[in-house]
């Protein structure tokens, strides 16, 4: 069975994840920002093995994190699910981050570069929303959603190509447009199918053995030129010089070096 940490896993789709792998009998790992959101996700998820608590807004506790990581380690899973909607001006992280920027963006390319040995797989979320996304990163601490999720599916197939002699497999998923707290109760996507891909992706089995570089939508992975909003991403995602200049700007951000 796998060791797998989840992001964000207090709530929302990646709890109900974060259940279904620990019911699959995998080792499963929650994150939660403070100590009452720990508590709360240790009661909604007993068969989790451990919560690590960290602000993600925050660059000094998202390096504890990674720290912590690397203490529990090694890992198979890394699943990048943290995210917001809102706070692309306010509210501001403790750092003086904007928050959005900070947890969608910043936080998993510091946990990435810092997990070393690296895991096995590590799983970004995107969404069709990263269509919309502002290639040119011009103003990326006020990025927008659509922004954020156009760099972390920048950032699955950067981390893909530079780990890939070390055979760590790295994958976007796109989950849909699915009924939670941040994309709406009335959302009309197949909320199950969501859980299903990010079990085949955390586990590497069936379809997505040795994949990596790929982005993915209800089990299926798909390339910028197809056609579909859910099934299709966003060309600009393959440009290999904007995830260089994206890695580069995010190291000078966070004083974190990526993997060499």
């Amino acid at each position: 069975m796998a060791r797998i940490f989840i992001t964000g896993s207090s709530d929302g789709l990646g709890l109900r994840s974060a259940q279904a792998l620990a019911k699959r009998g995998h080792d499963v790992y929650l994150h939660a920002r403070n100590s009452q959101r720990a508590q709360d996700a240790r009661a909604a998820c007993p068969g989790a093995k451990d919560v690590f608590i960290a602000d993600l807004t925050s660059i000094e506790e998202t390096k504890s994190l990674a720290a912590q990581l690397n203490q529990a380690g090694p890992w198979d899973a890394i699943v990048h699910n943290a995210g917001l909607m809102d706070g692309v001006a306010r509210p501001r992280g403790k750092e003086g981050l904007p928050a959005l920027f900070a947890v969608n963006t910043l936080a998993p390319y510091i946990v990435a570069s810092l997990v070393d040995p690296p895991p096995k797989r590590h799983v970004w979320l995107s969404s069709a929303m990263h269509r919309g996304g502002d290639s040119s990163l011009r103003n990326i601490q006020q990025c927008s959603y659509s922004d954020s999720k156009l760099h972390d599916t920048m950032l699955a197939f950067w981390f893909a190509r530079r780990l890939a002699d070390k055979g760590v497999l790295s994958n976007a998923l796109n989950p849909g447009w699915v009924p939670t707290k941040l994309s709406g109760w009335g959302a009309p996507d197949d909320i199950d199918a969501a859980i299903d891909n990010y079990a085949l992706l955390s586990e590497g089995t069936g379809i997505a053995e040795g994949q990596t570089g790929k982005y993915w939508y209800h089990s299926r992975f798909s390339t910028s030129k197809s056609s579909g909003r859910e099934t299709g991403y966003k060309s600009a995602a393959d440009d290999e010089g904007r995830q260089s200049q994206l890695i580069e700007t995010l190291e000078k951000i966070s004083g974190v070096k990526p993997p060499q």
